[in-house]
């Protein structure tokens, strides 16, 4: 079996609704699993946070939506740090992959890109 890795990434929400909650979490997801070559399978858990000016939905929900409903999703509210970047979705997937730390694709997009610039693309 391959080593479990810990992927990161993030992505802005265009506004405090389900349908923006979960298209942003639909194109985070999709990114990170398409820039990591990965396979539903290789999927250990996911967390999920909004900052707290999201809450139409779990964003957990979104993914059940995209058939990871046997993958183990847990979602949280970021700590509402002053002057934090706003309706920001995080992640921290956990894989199973047989890529080095640094060959891990970590994925920020839209406005969450100034978040990591040492690890955005």
């Amino acid at each position: 079996m391959s080593p479990v890795r810990g992927i990161r990434g993030a992505n802005t929400v265009e506004d405090n609704t389900q349908a923006a909650i979960f298209r942003a979490v639909r194109e985070l997801l999709e990114t990170v699993v398409r820039a990591n070559e990965l396979q539903l399978e290789d999927i250990v858990s996911v967390f999920l946070t909004l900052t707290p000016d999201l809450d139409a939905d779990f964003p957990a929900t979104a993914a059940r939506d995209m058939g990871w409903d046997r993958v183990p999703l847990l979602c949280a509210t970021e700590i509402n740090v002053p002057g934090a970047m706003p309706r920001c979705l995080r992640v921290l997937m956990h894989v199973h992959t047989g890529r080095s730390q640094n060959e891990i694709k970590h994925v920020y997009l839209d406005r969450t890109a100034a978040l990591r610039p040492d690890l955005s693309q």
